[in-house]
């Protein structure tokens, strides 16, 4: 189940907050992140600042052919007190225009094949995914990795699968299905077929009902079970997915990983 809108804002700040912990604690800000090695922890910083304000922008903009971008905002500051202070308040703009447009007002994503509607609460939903992964980024580039707080992991397997996996572009390999399943009692099937990727939630340890048509758990070709925080960053590639407990065949998740329905 999706978290409510309020609880997204919520704990988009929190996440923020964390990340902004995070910059404030490093020796320098010119150290290089490991998950993302392309960058600096500046990088990732203005990243985080410039990506959030331009979000702001497009939620704002309501239903609109294209992502917009934040006119006029200031460059990322390379002092560290300034450079804080303009991350705070590149969140408050996407918490703002959040709070004011709601849950259900349509809006540009890049995301239209997906499961995922084109609205700004499922910005919100992606946007906390966004900031918590990259909040872990940050806090493995100073030393002090946290898991990701539970309610933010298990809706990232969730957000993850609908939103970024989901499209009606074709897969390239036979048909398959996979099973993720999560410690902590949740689980989500990904079917993957010539008519593209479509994920859905499997019945919890303990259910009454009957499996839903194409839900028998002995279906599945693979399956990776793990926490969800697990889940999560493997999910991203911040960590191999041998990390998990992988049965069935492991081909399937080489192939997940390096497929772009896109290309």
């Amino acid at each position: 189940m999706t978290l409510e809108f309020p609880v997204l804002l919520r704990l988009i700040d929190e996440r923020s907050t964390a990340f902004r912990a995070a910059v404030a604690s490093a020796p320098s800000l010119d150290v290089q992140v490991p998950t993302c090695p392309e960058w600096t922890l500046f990088d990732l910083a203005q990243h985080i600042g410039e990506g959030r304000r331009d979000w702001a922008a497009t939620v704002a903009a309501g239903p609109a052919p294209a992502k917009s971008a934040a006119e006029g905002a200031p460059a990322a500051p390379r002092e560290r007190e300034a450079l804080l202070a303009w991350l705070a308040e590149s969140t408050e703009q996407l918490l703002d225009a959040l709070r004011k447009a709601g849950p259900d007002r349509g809006c540009w994503t890049w995301w239209e094949t997906s499961q995922s509607p084109q609205t700004s609460g499922a910005v919100a939903r992606h946007q906390l995914q966004q900031m918590a992964v990259h909040t872990y980024d940050a806090q493995i580039t100073v030393g002090a990795p946290q898991p990701l707080p539970a309610e933010v992991a298990l809706d990232g397997v969730d957000e993850f699968l609908s939103t970024c996996v989901a499209t009606t572009s074709a897969w390239p390999h036979k048909p398959a299905v996979v099973d993720f399943h999560a410690s902590e009692g949740r689980s989500w099937r990904l079917s993957l077929s010539a008519d593209g990727a479509r994920t859905a939630p499997l019945p919890g340890p303990g259910s009454i009902s009957a499996p839903a048509a194409g839900q028998d758990p002995d279906a599945a070709h693979a399956s990776a079970s793990g926490t969800a925080d697990e889940l999560v960053l493997i999910l991203h590639d911040r960590i191999p997915f041998n990390s998990l407990k992988l049965d069935g065949d492991r081909r399937l998740f080489d192939q997940l990983s390096a497929w772009d329905p896109d290309e």
